[in-house]
């Protein structure tokens, strides 16, 4: 069971996420998760449920609070001794996977300690996607609100004007205004967000725009508190006026980041916690705003702590998945001729998505989703825009070719299943086939999201509006299903789709679906050689490839041939134009799993979409992986984990989630990537965990 505090209080086991109703239940939980692993007094807890006026009965009503949410536990399978009785008080205890604000705190002190602006940004970025909505709205203790709610906007604000400095420093200027155009006017008292929005108002060429805010919040000040704008927004000011450029700006690493530090609460007995240089160019795609989770809604329990499930919300259909978006970019030539506009949307009908980590997003999310009005159906638009090719697609020649064949044949019901491991290319192969065979598809092609942005599977139901009814004339349909995640999510839509062809891409086996409908199973395997040298080369160019051949080897190697590690690995290289192949390769090289990644986006990462895939096993299933990064070799057997017969059913399972290769009668095997990504996860899993995963094998 999962614990989300930095927002409405959540309780989350698996993709079941409840809300717990405003109640004296969830002010104790609060205050318990507000310091995890500390000795709550007794004291305290009483003034967090009723303030200064506690009743007679006080203590005995605590006690049934408490046994009101041990019961709530029990209901998701987690034992009551969550809630720990002590002398003097109550204890739980919390971790970076069960606690948000623990994971927040951790990511912060890393980015911190990293020596590394990159490295830091990601951390931060990464810790500021945990935050997903007002602070403990639905508590209704006046002392946390008071007491807690204000220390902890202040950590969130450090953290995200320390991200911002960064962002400023590497010239990331358009991307940081999204943050800073909201965050300088929700937070007028802190003149820091303001200075960067006008500076980078400023580096951005819109001098007029930063001259105006710079004048508003003049105003503001001398309205509201009689005080001139500070140094620095005067500097500023005075350097706008005369043209002058800024220079280089710098990150201050003097001012330590929140959550180094914990505060303690106060033992029994006493009063405890009462009393202008020109900006970089950034591509589009690598500038991708964080997901947006599902909307919530509240409906009261029986109970009266109301537990509420979370309804998905209604999302845009052409909202892609940030890991989904990543692709590399080659230079235009003149030859190339002017850059085409982009294809105008078509209501109801979804963007195919750009290659990458072909698997939807995990990550926190951080705001809620509006509903969006429904549209006609794509089917009844006489615009279709034609399927476009994937950027810098390379290699594949024969899977491409295969899966082209099966398509085009003109057989009725066509189904073709490709799946393989998170980042292995399979959106990337279906919508770059799909662009080759659309010819042959006058009722043209259809890329309904199967995942919300938070990675949440979309009901049949919902996707079934996005799919062309049979018989509705205009030939034959190519429908491309993307990041499946299960064979229950697609058999009901098979009925509408008979006479169309599908392509179906996926983590998963999907044996059963195999079994009940046919089709053909294209498995995908990491990239030969030469194809992952043919990726770099249509990303940065031949010339650039060829002036260090055995360089871009290594780095293919380094990236475990995953197009998606290549890709991060050539956008990379694409914004630093001096930096040289080599170079980059030996520093990927020290740590792959962790920095092939994209400071713009935690998202865009090999840890992210390797940690979503895990994310959607059972825990004891995850444990198992983690084990694997502990065994030598790429070869693993049931033997190897102790148990033959529960560890080959996990194997089997893993197996069936893209994570691991193969299987009986021979060995299976995992990809040295992956293999990486198992070691540097049991590298970091607490040791307590690891004597629990042990136990269970």
């Amino acid at each position: 069971m999962r614990f989300q505090l930095l927002g409405p209080l959540t309780l989350a086991e698996g993709r079941e996420t409840v809300v717990l109703k405003p109640s004296k239940p969830t002010s104790l939980l609060a205050a318990l998760l507000l310091h995890p692993g500390t000795v709550v007094p007794t004291g305290h807890l009483l003034r967090v449920l009723w303030d200064e006026s506690p009743p007679t009965t006080a203590r005995a009503a605590l006690q049934s609070c408490v046994l009101r949410l041990r019961r709530l536990f029990g209901t998701y399978g987690a034992g009551g001794d969550l809630i720990e009785a002590v002398p003097g008080g109550y204890r739980m205890n919390a971790d970076a996977d069960t606690l948000d604000l623990v994971r927040f705190r951790a990511l912060v002190r890393g980015a911190d300690g990293t020596g590394d602006v990159e490295g830091e940004l990601y951390r931060l970025k990464e810790a500021l996607t945990l935050w997903q909505g007002p602070l403990l709205a639905n508590v209704p203790s006046a002392l946390l609100h008071r007491d807690e709610v204000p220390g902890l906007t202040e950590e969130r604000l450090r953290a995200l004007e320390r991200a911002c400095d960064i962002e400023l420093a590497l010239g990331l200027c358009r991307q940081v205004l999204v943050d800073l155009w909201e965050t300088a006017r929700r937070h007028p008292g802190r003149e820091r967000f303001s200075e960067q929005l006008i500076e980078a108002l400023y580096r951005t060429g819109r001098q007029s725009e930063a001259l105006a805010e710079y004048r508003s919040v003049k105003e503001r000040l001398k309205e509201e508190l009689g005080i001139d704008p500070g140094p620095g927004l005067q500097r500023l000011e005075l350097a706008i006026l005369r043209g002058d450029g800024l220079g280089p700006p710098a990150v201050d690493r003097a001012t330590p980041l929140p959550g180094a530090t914990t505060t303690r609460l106060a033992p029994p007995g006493t009063r405890e916690l009462g009393s202008g240089a020109a900006p970089h160019s950034v591509p589009k795609a690598l500038t991708a705003g964080p997901p947006a989770p599902a909307r919530r809604t509240d409906r009261a329990g029986a109970d009266g702590l109301a537990p509420a499930r979370t309804s998905p919300g209604t999302v845009s259909p052409t909202s892609p998945g940030p890991a989904d978006e990543i692709t590399a970019f080659a230079p235009r030539t003149p030859a190339d001729g002017p850059a085409e506009p982009p294809a105008p949307a078509v209501p109801g009908r979804t963007r195919p998505r750009l290659p990458g980590a072909d698997g939807a997003p995990g990550g926190a999310p951080t705001s809620a989703v509006r509903p969006v009005a429904p549209a006609p159906p794509a089917f009844l638009s006489a615009d279709r825009p034609p399927a476009p090719a994937v950027p810098c697609f390379a290699g594949r020649s024969r899977e491409r070719a295969a899966l082209g064949d099966r398509l085009a044949s003109g057989a009725q019901g066509v189904l073709v299943i490709v799946s393989g491991a998170p980042g292995i290319g399979k959106t990337a192969l279906a919508l770059q086939t799909a662009h080759d065979v659309q010819g042959a598809f006058p009722g043209g092609v259809f890329t309904p999201a199967m995942t919300r942005p938070d990675g949440s599977a979309r009901e049949p139901a919902e996707i079934r509006t996005e799919l062309p009814p049979p018989g509705t004339g205009g030939g034959r349909s190519l429908i491309v299903l993307d990041d499946v995640t299960g064979a229950d999510q697609v058999r009901p839509l098979l009925p509408a789709t008979a006479d169309s062809a599908v392509v179906i891409t996926s983590r998963r086996g999907l044996a059963g679906l195999v079994a009940t409908h046919g089709g053909s199973v294209h498995r995908l395997d990491v990239l030969a050689p030469e194809e992952s040298q043919a990726v770099l080369a249509a990303a940065l160019g031949p010339e650039r490839v060829a002036a260090e051949p055995a360089a871009a080897r290594e780095l293919a190697e380094v990236c475990g041939h995953f197009p998606l590690g290549l890709r991060i690995a050539a956008a990379r290289l694409l914004i630093r134009p001096g930096l040289r192949i080599g170079d980059c390769a030996a520093w990927l090289a020290e740590d792959p799993t962790a920095r092939l990644s994209l400071a713009d986006d935690p998202r865009l990462s090999v840890p992210h979409v390797f940690g979503d895939a895990l994310r959607r096993l059972e825990p004891h299933r995850q444990d198992v992986f983690r084990q694997l990064g502990e065994l030598e070799g790429l070869l693993v057997t049931p033997r190897a984990l102790g148990d033959p017969a529960r560890a080959e059913e996990a194997l089997e399972r893993l197996a069936d989630a893209g994570l691991l290769e193969e299987g009986p009668p021979g060995p299976y095997r995992i990809h040295a990537l992956l293999k990486i990504y198992a070691r540097r996860q049991a590298r970091d899993a607490p040791e307590a965990h690891r004597r629990t995963a042990r136990a269970r094998h």
